[in-house]
């Protein structure tokens, strides 16, 4: 804890569909006592249930300094996430779940490890991941799609479940993009980068928020706002697909010097659907690059925050710093 830094850890939870656990895992965030003292920030992202009304009324009791930050309308949780390290105070910041599948007893120790350490993040990583088994196969997939595409330290898991130096916090809040993907950010900032393994908890209440159609979109965010390489992909793409359909033009030509007849219809239409597939592929690639570009130029928000709400534990954190 410095000046700068009126607490030494603050802790970011994005809340959705949270109204059953959230009360839970803020009671087993107050009963810790890291170095330099804790906060809460909880940021309700257009949650459709009750969760902003319980999160309300936590605040008069609060044990610990809390700051509440609701949402006009949901977001996503990277876009979540950024609104609640804009209003960390902390020397570090641990973003985390509301779901009680991170454990609110590793807290301490990922923040510890961070600190001692030097580091500017840690990761963690579970022994046994409890998700259902496509989660955890869409998991895999996103973290061997970061592989390919992001500068990251090989074979690390990217977990949501992370500790972050206010430095890197610092760094990672000057996006103000509309399609923030945390760890792609995380990476144009620092390699100073370690991992320790955690447990790993069954969710306590109800299913995963994430459906396919939100993996989807966060791979899209992963592909297209912090590498080209599906630009160079399409490249490579069309010049072997160019390639092809000039072998296929001798073989044409040759046929009709020597007299052969055209094989006919299947293989004509055969060579025609695979160039227009991959020049339609190519188009698809070169659109959502153009209508991501066109959307942040005409200022979509990253997030829209209608109101923030504190324990008056706070007041004490603003006079500090």
């Amino acid at each position: 804890m410095t000046d700068k830094h009126p607490v030494g850890l603050s802790i970011v939870v994005p809340v959705y569909r949270g109204a059953a656990t959230i009360g839970r895992l803020v009671e087993a965030l107050s009963d810790l006592h890291p170095a330099g003292g804790l906060e809460i920030v909880l940021v309700n992202d257009g949650s459709p249930d009750e969760s902003g009304d319980v999160i309300r009324a936590l605040l008069p009791r609060a044990r610990v300094p809390i700051t509440y930050i609701e949402h006009a309308r949901n977001f996503g949780e990277h876009n979540a996430v950024m609104t609640g390290l804009r209003h960390a105070r902390g020397a570090y910041v641990i973003t985390m779940d509301d779901d009680l599948q991170n454990p609110p007893e590793e807290v301490v120790r990922l923040y510890d490890h961070a600190r001692l350490g030097g580091w500017d993040v840690v990761y963690t990583r579970y022994a046994k991941k409890e998700h259902e088994g496509w989660r955890n196969l869409g998991s895999r997939f996103a973290n061997k799609v970061a592989d390919w595409l992001l500068d990251k330290p090989k074979g690390l898991y990217l977990s949501s479940f992370r500790c972050m130096s206010a430095f890197v916090v610092e760094q990672v809040t000057r996006y103000r993009g509309p399609y923030p993907y945390v760890d792609g950010l995380i990476m144009q900032v620092t390699q100073r980068i370690a991992s320790i393994e955690v447990a790993h908890y069954p969710r306590a209440v109800g299913r995963s928020n994430y459906t396919l159609k939100r993996l989807v979109l966060l791979w899209l965010n992963l592909a297209t706002n912090f590498s080209v390489l599906p630009l160079r992909i399409a490249v490579f793409a069309g010049a072997a697909l160019g390639l092809l359909g000039m072998i296929l033009a001798a073989f044409v030509v040759i046929e009709a010097l020597v007299g052969v007849t055209p094989p006919g219809w299947a293989s004509m239409m055969t060579v025609y659907l695979l160039l227009t597939g991959v020049q339609f592929m190519i188009l698809g690639v070169l659109g959502e690059y153009v209508g991501r570009a066109f959307l942040s130029a005409n200022g979509k928000p990253q997030g829209v925050v209608r109101e923030v709400v504190t324990s008056p534990q706070v007041e004490r954190l603003e006079r500090v710093s």
